[in-house]
């Protein structure tokens, strides 16, 4: 017998955000920024530890920088100046205009409040580093919410920013949220949420392969494409 608790929310209530590779574009700055972290904590340019460390740092991009760097560093000293590092020079690489929003993100953003959703930017970024790529873009006010890995507990894979803007906009079911992002960890994200929607773009690191292996119920080429799933969604459950 099906109840009510068990059907599915026709309706999103919100819609949680990847920034860069998903709503922004950097350009690889996220990648130099790394490098550069590595470099002034030892690490030679081409050499195998090199590569293999800047190749983790790919593989979980979207995780909290500092769980990262807490990862390629045995010793959390270390580890924190490197975030410290990896800051710094990202504040410098962005200070030239370099972060763009994808075609498409504001429109798409402006489309889900409008239809009377709430939307939360989220990241892996610290605080500092999301709110300069923020104000770089003039986004301050654009969404209802931005968390980073340290407003909720924890970063990416697990679901502590999906579920602190749940309960910091008020929304009554998890179910009624739409994960959006371009990593396996922002999928894997949105499934040990609960969300309803989880929905993969194409316009950052992984391939739509890697994007559904990771959970998503939806990939699409970009972030542009957003509401014509969510409406399609919409009509085919009525």
């Amino acid at each position: 017998m099906t109840t009510d608790m068990d059907k599915t929310p026709k309706r999103l209530s919100l819609a949680v955000l990847d920034m860069v590779g998903t709503t922004i574009t950097d350009d690889g700055r996220t990648e130099r920024a790394m490098s550069r972290a590595l470099v002034e904590h030892g690490v030679e340019p081409g050499t195998s530890r090199f590569e293999s460390m800047l190749g983790y740092a790919r593989d979980t991009m979207g995780y909290s920088k500092m769980e990262v760097f807490g990862h390629l560093f045995d010793d959390p000293a270390v580890a924190e100046r490197a975030n410290k590092v990896f800051e710094l020079a990202y504040d410098e690489l962005i200070s030239d205009g370099g972060v763009r929003a994808i075609p498409g993100a504001e429109d798409a953003i402006a489309w889900m409040r409008d239809a009377g959703m709430k939307v939360c930017l989220a990241t892996g970024f610290g605080r500092h580093t999301q709110n300069m790529v923020l104000e770089s873009l003039g986004w301050m006010g654009l969404a209802d919410l931005s968390l980073c890995p340290a407003d909720a507990g924890r970063g990416r894979p697990y679901p502590d920013m999906v579920l602190t803007a749940v309960l910091a906009l008020d929304l009554d079911d998890v179910r009624e949220v739409a994960v959006v992002g371009d990593t396996g960890s922002d999928m894997l994200t949105g499934v040990r949420s609960g969300a309803s929607v989880i929905a993969g773009v194409l316009t950052g690191s992984h391939s739509e392969a890697t994007l559904r292996a990771a959970g998503a119920t939806a990939v699409v080429d970009s972030i542009k494409e957003l509401p014509t799933l969510l409406e399609k969604r919409a009509a085919w459950q009525l």
